[in-house]
């Protein structure tokens, strides 16, 4: 096979003509064996296979900077950097990261995993790169659809300044998770058809380039010309307008092409945008029809696409999509909105039934959550779905323009606690203690599916800002005879008994459950409360226990700083009432990637860490 003989970092400028066209059967190939067995990011690093081969052909890593936005579509940069006998234990814990990452290899210069951050990043590194007086070329690699976040364009317009070398590429596929929505969509899809313009545009630049000496300084002087040629060959091209060279769009499955597009852009002194159309799912027809579907997949068979485990119980998103669709026919008001994550959270139900009322902004989630309160302050009852890790970028919009106004916005925090293979980025574990230091806001989490459906309700019914955290993965279905009514700011009293006490939060009661009955087989009694609410806390609920138990214990899936620990130990001591507490919490760190219940493991909040460490409390407490 040509890919056995890529085992480092450049090895791919030493393969034959002919062993570069076979090299991308090869690795795609490789990609949809091994991510069969593994689950991962399948279809957008399918589409980008030419493109990385082109990439790595026409630049030198490490010395050269090249960032990837999101970069869940780096797969086959790690196989051309080294890294391909390792796939095995992609996204696996102590196993290599299904994003770039800088501890891995030399040739990942910058940690992503987060949408339209690679334009800044790169920007930066070009930046430092000319203090430094040094000549090493920054590549970043964006989608279209990240291309849709504000970060982008604000990095977009900063670049412009810039007079040295800078290089973007455009991966462009109609895509990011589900399909793209709005304006910038439309504008690349006009540049798509444009071939007239294109073919002219590059006829013309081509034939400068060629005149010696003076081509190079023509084509930077056009460039940098505001009337002219410019306004003669690209009337109205938005990246141009923006001071930044547009060269494409080229065939994003066409290596000599592209090789020859970025050797052209590298020449350039100033900011240049190569636009690179691609196909995500690319020669594997599954992932071609079901783009969406194989953007994060599990492990899966080959030959039909299909899962090979199947999900025996509804998720806790199948219940919000279910729950939301039945609001939507009892209340006009309730109108969903999504920043490119229609399928993954569950409103595709929701936007089949209730077009109008749907609203996709795109990766945009700080536009998402002003637009979520401007639609609030005209009179609807906006729910914005959203991952726990993507929810902490608007953190400013949900303090300033939702709670600042005591706004009718519900946020469903969907992928909150630990989340596993896709590792730090995002981990939901900082929710509670961002979320807790925002006035106004009430912050819920349900013990299981039923209790879900009703915080649902009432978040909405609440007339206020309202947040709901859960967990992904199957909603727990058990203590169904548990369903108290909702009630503003009140806790669950669910078992007492003993003289311990276990205050579980969201998810944790059910890891509570357990650990309440390891406790009893050793010798242990010990009551159990469904907090149900992190803010406001259930203080009445807090002074009674301080006065029934010698033990308390908090249980949340977050970090202990900032969090419900936290804010459960600050009212005791401001009450003044002596009750030991044990924090059960993440301790201030990034998870890295791996199984769940391996990172609850080594993160010390599966239940025999737990059970053992309050034994170990009520042994002193005895004594």
């Amino acid at each position: 096979m040509v890919l056995d003989k890529i085992t480092n970092a450049n090895d791919i400028k030493k393969l034959t003509q002919e062993e570069l066209q076979q090299l991308p059967g090869e690795i795609r190939q490789f990609l949809i064996e091994s991510l069969s067995k593994t689950g991962g990011h399948l279809a957008s690093n399918l589409g980008v296979v030419e493109l990385t081969i082109a990439l790595h052909l026409a630049f030198d890593l490490p010395a050269d900077r090249m960032i990837w936005d999101v970069g869940h579509q780096s797969y086959t940069h790690k196989i051309l950097t080294g890294r391909k006998d390792k796939f095995a234990t992609l996204r696996q814990f102590g196993g290599i990261s299904g994003f770039p990452k800088t501890q891995e290899s030399d040739c990942d210069c910058f940690n992503t995993g987060h949408s339209s951050t690679s334009i800044s990043a790169g920007l930066g590194l070009a930046a430092s790169r000319d203090l430094n007086g040094e000549s090493y070329r920054v590549i970043s690699v964006i989608g279209d659809g990240a291309l849709t976040g504000g970060m982008a364009f604000e990095a977009l317009n900063n670049a412009s300044k810039l007079e040295s070398n800078f290089i973007i590429v455009l991966n462009d596929n109609d895509m990011s998770i589900s399909p793209n929505v709005g304006g910038m969509s439309q504008y690349l899809g006009s540049i798509r058809t444009a071939g007239a313009y294109q073919d002219l545009k590059n006829g013309v630049m081509e034939s400068l380039y060629k005149i010696p000496v003076y081509g190079e300084r023509l084509v930077n002087k056009i460039r940098r010309t505001k009337s002219g040629i410019k306004q003669l060959l690209i009337p109205g091209m938005l990246f141009e307008d923006m001071g930044i060279l547009y060269l494409g769009p080229v065939d994003g499955h066409d290596v000599d092409k592209m090789t020859a597009m970025f050797q052209k852009a590298s020449r350039v002194a100033g900011p240049v945008l190569v636009h690179v159309l691609t196909q995500k799912g690319r020669g594997y027809e599954p992932a071609v029809r079901h783009p969406a579907r194989f953007h994060g997949t599990e492990p899966f068979e080959i030959e039909t696409g299909i899962a090979k485990q199947k999900k025996k119980k509804a998720a806790y998103t199948d219940i919000f999509s279910t729950v939301m669709r039945k609001l939507g026919d009892r209340d006009e008001r309730v109108v969903a909105v999504t920043a490119a994550m229609e399928t993954g959270t569950g409103l595709k139900r929701f936007h089949n039934m209730f077009p109008k009322r749907f609203f996709d902004v795109g990766i945009a989630e700080e536009h998402a959550v002003t637009f979520a309160a401007g639609l609030a302050a005209g009179g609807q009852r906006p729910v914005f779905a959203v991952y726990s890790s993507f929810l902490q970028r608007a953190y400013d919009q949900v303090l300033h323009d939702v709670c600042m106004q005591d706004l009718p916005v519900t946020f469903a925090i969907d992928r909150a606690g630990i989340t596993g293979s896709d590792g730090e980025t995002h981990q939901g574990i900082f929710d509670i203690s961002y979320l807790m230091t925002i006035p106004n806001i009430t912050l819920l989490a349900p013990k299981n599916k039923w209790e879900f459906s009703d915080m649902i309700k009432f978040a909405i019914a609440c007339g206020r800002p309202a947040a709901i955290r859960y967990p992904r993965g199957e909603a727990f279905d058990g203590l169904k005879d548990f369903r108290a009514p909702i009630q503003y700011g009140k806790s669950e009293t669910l078992y007492e008994e003993g003289d311990v006490v276990l205050l579980a939060y969201g998810s944790m009661v059910k890891t509570a459950l357990e650990v309440r009955e390891r406790l009893k087989q050793a010798g242990v009694a010990c009551g159990l409360v469904n907090l149900r609410f992190a803010k406001p806390l259930d203080t009445q609920m807090l002074s009674q226990i301080a006065k029934s138990y010698q033990l308390a214990v908090t249980m949340e899936e977050n970090i202990k700083t900032g969090g419900l620990g936290e804010a459960v130990c600050a009212y005791l001591r401001e009450a003044a009432l002596d009750l030991p507490v044990i924090q059960v919490a993440i301790k201030n760190q990034f998870l890295p990637h791996g199984n769940v219940e391996v990172l609850k493991r080594e993160a010390g909040l599966d239940v025999e860490s737990i059970t053992k460490q309050i034994l170990r409390s009520t042994t002193v407490i005895r004594k």
